[in-house]
């Protein structure tokens, strides 16, 4: 069914920061020097490698591989026909899924002994078989629900995990909230909206803060957090920090989003309004006055490659 794979690496920590001080022995005078480890950083670095250079040569002796740096996803254009296959951390399952469109994924824990990897089924050793019952359809896979920011002008945004409106800056955000039929004024931190994928991520330190206060000021039960499915066909929206005052109020401040149901965001800000998803600030939508936003279920869904 498919034809290439797309093998989708990233930098390690030594590569980024030796890009930031320009050789491995600046890189290291700064990393001791702050009391850091560098044998920690160069071990990282020699583990990733090795699991990268074992999986590109056991995947090109069963098809057509090209790699790309996790940067050029963004502009990388895939083909219906491209088996998608990461090799990194869960955050780069994240990245990559966004700009796919019914292409399955297979996720390579490149150092199970340090990684979870919740997101990344898969080790090296395993990842030719599973490519190659892949290349013939012959996988199974489990669909993840994802969210999208659509704003009135075209422009779209797609989330993995979650979803942030507000501010690129400590200042309250500020905008119209509608859903369903109420509608209200905000003056807030921002407005978070998960995924079931997210939901142990940022949504679920919202609760942990929620919980903390009931815990401390009286409160006799913990909020127990929403646990959804990643298929599940509905998001999680919450309302960070909101004020009260003359001109905003906070009757509005979590629900469910459904298909039926999308979650409306109408900026009042001059400037400084942002939108960004899954933690990554510098690509974001700009959400100034005049803008409205319109979250719902992104109408694809990312494809993981399971055992």
């Amino acid at each position: 069914m498919y034809e290439k794979i797309i093998l989708v690496t990233r930098q390690t920590r030594l590569e980024e920061l030796i890009a930031r001080f320009n050789t491995r022995a600046q890189t290291k005078f700064y990393i001791e020097r702050s009391g850091g480890d560098f044998q920690m950083y160069l071990r990282e670095h020699e583990v990733y490698h090795a699991a990268l250079s074992a999986l590109r040569q056991s995947l090109q002796k069963i098809a057509k591989v090209q790699v790309i740096e996790r940067s050029f996803l963004p502009n990388f254009i895939f083909s219906e026909m491209d088996l998608v296959v990461t090799i990194g951390i869960d955050g780069l399952v994240v990245n990559t899924a966004k700009y796919l469109d019914g292409q399955p994924i297979i996720a390579v824990n490149p150092d199970p002994e340090t990684i979870d990897g919740v997101l990344l089924p898969f080790d090296v050793a395993q990842a030719p078989a599973v490519a190659r019952l892949a290349l013939r359809g012959e996988m199974a896979v489990r669909p993840v629900t994802m969210a999208e920011a659509a704003l009135n002008d075209g422009q779209q945004l797609i989330a993995f995990n979650d979803l942030f409106i507000g501010r690129h800056d400590h200042v309250s955000a500020r905008y119209r909230i509608r859903i369903g039929q109420q509608a209200e004024a905000h003056s807030s931190s921002g407005v978070i909206v998960s995924t079931g994928a997210g939901a142990t991520g940022w949504l679920s330190s919202l609760f942990n803060m929620a919980n903390g206060m009931m815990a401390q000021f009286g409160g006799e039960e913990a909020l127990a957090r929403p646990s959804l499915p990643w298929e599940t066909d509905q998001l999680i929206y919450v309302v960070r920090e909101p004020f009260i005052s003359k001109t905003s109020t906070a009757g509005i401040v979590c629900g469910r989003i459904t298909a039926d149901a999308p979650l409306l965001l109408e900026s009042t800000m001059p400037e400084g309004g942002v939108i960004f998803s899954d933690g990554v600030a510098a690509d974001y939508l700009a959400f100034n006055s005049g803008t409205t936003a319109t979250i719902n279920l992104a109408a694809q869904k990312a494809r993981l490659v399971v055992a």
